[in-house]
C-alpha cells in the first residue's frame, strides 16, 4: 500500500510513525524541529490520516507498507521513530528489514500483547450520527457523555473532516475495530535484533514496566532506556523539550 507522508529537511532520513488514532499531522512540530538536521518523513499508517483504507491490518502489513515507501523514495538506510502503535510497527520493521535500519527510537510501548482499552472509544465514535452536527464543537459536546476525558476527545476529533459540507471521520473506524486484536498483538518474539535502540517511556505511564524493560533488553541487544519523569503515555506532547533533547542526543551519536 502506498502511504501518505509528509517530508521536510535534508540529510540522513528519520521516519516518524504515529500511534493509534493519530496521523503525521500530530508530529508536525517535532518533524519541523528534527528537519534542521535530518530529512524527516512522517507517515500516515493505513486506515489513518490521508492513507488508503483497508479491511486488513496487522504489524507485518504495516511494516511492509513502510518498506514500500522506502523503495518508492529510494531510501537505503533510515532511523525509525515510533510512538505506541507506531513503535510496534517500527520494531516489526527492524525485525523484517534489519539492513535498512540505522537506529530505532521507540516511545512508550513494549513488545508484549496489550489488552483492550480502545474499543469503547471506537464504539462511541462510530455511534455518533455526524449528520446531526455542523462543527467539531458540537461533535465534542455529543461525545462528552461517552468520553469524559477532554484531551482524549480533542485528540480523537482531529480525525474529523468535512466532505461535501458534511462532517465525516477520515480514519477508518470499521477497519480498525475489526483488526483491533491484531493491533494489540505482540511483536518480535523469539528473535534477536542488534540495531541500536532507544526506548523512551513516561514515568507516569504503565505501558513500559520493569518486566518489559527486561524482555526488551533480551531481544534488543543494544537497547538503551530513558525515563521522562512527570510524563504519561503522550511523552512527546507533555514534555516536548526534554523529548527533543533525548532524541537529539541519540541521533547525534
Amino acid at each position: 500500500m502506498k502511504l501518505h507522508y509528509q517530508k521536510a529537511g535534508e540529510g540522513d532520513t528519520l521516519v516518524i510513525i504515529h500511534g493509534l488514532f493519530g496521523s503525521a499531522d500530530n508530529w508536525r512540530s517535532m518533524a519541523k524541529y528534527f528537519s534542521k538536521t535530518h530529512q524527516v518523513i512522517s507517515v500516515d499508517l493505513r486506515n489513518h490520516g490521508r492513507s488508503p483504507h483497508s479491511q486488513e491490518q496487522d504489524f507485518t502489513l504495516m511494516a511492509e507498507d513502510i518498506h514500500q515507501l522506502c523503495s518508492d523514495l529510494s531510501l537505503s538506510r533510515i532511523t525509525l521513530l515510533g510512538h505506541s502503535l507506531g513503535g510496534k510497527v517500527a520494531m516489526q520493521f527492524a525485525m523484517l528489514y534489519p539492513n535498512l535500519v540505522d537506529k530505532l527510537i521507540i516511545v512508550d510501548i513494549a513488545m508484549r500483547q496489550y489488552f483492550s482499552q480502545h474499543t469503547p472509544l471506537m464504539d462511541a465514535m462510530m455511534a455518533l450520527d455526524l449528520r446531526q452536527y455542523s462543527s467539531r464543537n458540537e461533535a465534542d459536546e455529543a461525545l462528552s457523555s461517552a468520553i469524559s476525558d477532554t484531551a482524549m476527545r480533542q485528540f480523537l476529533l482531529m480525525n474529523l473532516i468535512v466532505e461535501e459540507g458534511q462532517l465525516a471521520w477520515r480514519i477508518n473506524l470499521h477497519g480498525l475495530k475489526i483488526n483491533y486484536p491484531n493491533l494489540m498483538a505482540s511483536v518480535c518474539e523469539d528473535v534477536q535484533i542488534t540495531v541500536p535502540s532507544l526506548f523512551i517511556y513516561g514515568g507516569l505511564s504503565d505501558y513500559v514496566t520493569e518486566a518489559d524493560r527486561v524482555s526488551l533488553s533480551e531481544t534488543f541487544s543494544q537497547a538503551e532506556f530513558v525515563c521522562i519523569e512527570n510524563a504519561s503515555h503522550w511523552v512527546q506532547a507533555e514534555r516536548p523539550q526534554e523529548f527533543k533533547r533525548v532524541v537529539e542526543g541519540f541521533l547525534q551519536r
